[in-house]
């Protein structure tokens, strides 16, 4: 089984945006109950299909495929709840890790949010200046409650 052990963060400035280069994201959700979520993506070119469970401190199992990008376009369109999660993503090293800084448009513009994954729950991790509250726990940040209750509307 595939496992995905990552804590997110609020980004308390924009120092981070000289750091990397922004790549547009747009995903949906075909399934948002607490158990599992089912989520359609595009990045760039490609499709993404991604299950997750359900969140237990900061680990979930995850499984991710490949799909045709025409495909995941058409139930980006079709068949998924709305609003459409619209955001860029920023890759960038800090002391041996990746973070994935997400600066989301659309209905949560103005959201922030940056993501570290680690391969142990416990693991000690250096924060990056522009790092700011842990809101790891807290359901209200997970993506797919953003569709039910988007940033604006807070």
């Amino acid at each position: 089984m595939a496992k995905e052990i990552e804590r997110k963060y609020l980004v308390k400035d924009t120092d981070w945006q000289a750091l990397a280069e922004g790549t547009v994201y747009r995903q949906g959700y075909l399934s948002t109950v607490k158990e599992r979520t089912v989520r359609v993506r595009t990045i760039d070119d490609n499709g993404y299909l991604t299950v997750k469970g359900i969140t237990v401190g900061a680990t979930r199992a995850e499984y991710e495929y490949e799909i045709p990008a025409e495909d995941a376009n058409r139930m980006l369109d079709d068949l998924c709840e709305r609003p459409i999660i619209e955001k860029k993503r920023y890759v960038i090293g800090y002391e041996g890790l990746t973070w994935e800084v997400d600066e989301f448009g659309g209905e949560n513009h103005g959201l922030v949010v940056a993501e570290v994954e680690l391969s142990d729950e416990n693991q000690a991790i250096a924060l990056p200046d522009w790092i700011g509250e842990e809101v790891t726990g807290d359901p209200k940040y997970f993506n797919s409650n953003l569709i039910k209750h988007p940033y604006s509307k807070w």
